[in-house]
């Protein structure tokens, strides 16, 4: 008795594309982040940001937006609700008026101390190997995903 080949997979099926897979674990994180953060007065883009300014304050608008892959039509109206909310201010740089440099407010400072248990919450009950190691693929697929980025110019 003959066996039939096994069909080929269809290339275009949902489940097969690794950029839909991004697409929906993106979306859960958002949603399982939200109530977390809502606490806090922020949103997940807000909170990218605070975690930068947190590492490094001062930064240009140009830097930050590269830091967390957004252009400046993304991160300029996102900064300007946060100078509303008192989290951070935007000034021109002294040495370069052309650059406008972003500083944490005392406020946003003040709320890392309230922010410092979000990673541990995210993760809880989770095995912090496995998270590492899935941290470190992904992170190995975004350098490579920039690298491809074409040349801004």
């Amino acid at each position: 008795m003959a066996s039939t080949p096994a069909a080929e997979p269809d290339p275009l099926a949902l489940d097969r594309q690794l950029c839909f897979q991004f697409y929906a674990a993106n979306n859960l994180i958002h949603r399982l982040y939200a109530p977390v953060l809502g606490a806090l007065g922020l949103t997940y883009p807000q909170y990218l940001v605070m975690l930068v300014l947190w590492e490094r304050d001062g930064l240009s608008v140009g830097a930050l937006g590269q830091r967390l892959y957004l252009d400046s039509g993304t991160i300029t109206p996102l900064l300007k609700r946060m100078e509303a909310l008192g989290l951070l201010r935007r000034e021109r740089d002294r040495a370069d008026e052309r650059r406008v440099l972003v500083h944490l407010t005392e406020e946003g400072r003040s709320l890392r101390a309230r922010a410092i248990t979000v990673p541990e919450t995210m993760t809880r009950g989770q095995e912090v190997g496995h998270l590492e190691a899935l941290r470190e693929t992904i992170s190995g697929l975004v350098e490579l995903l920039a690298a491809a980025q074409p040349a801004r110019g």
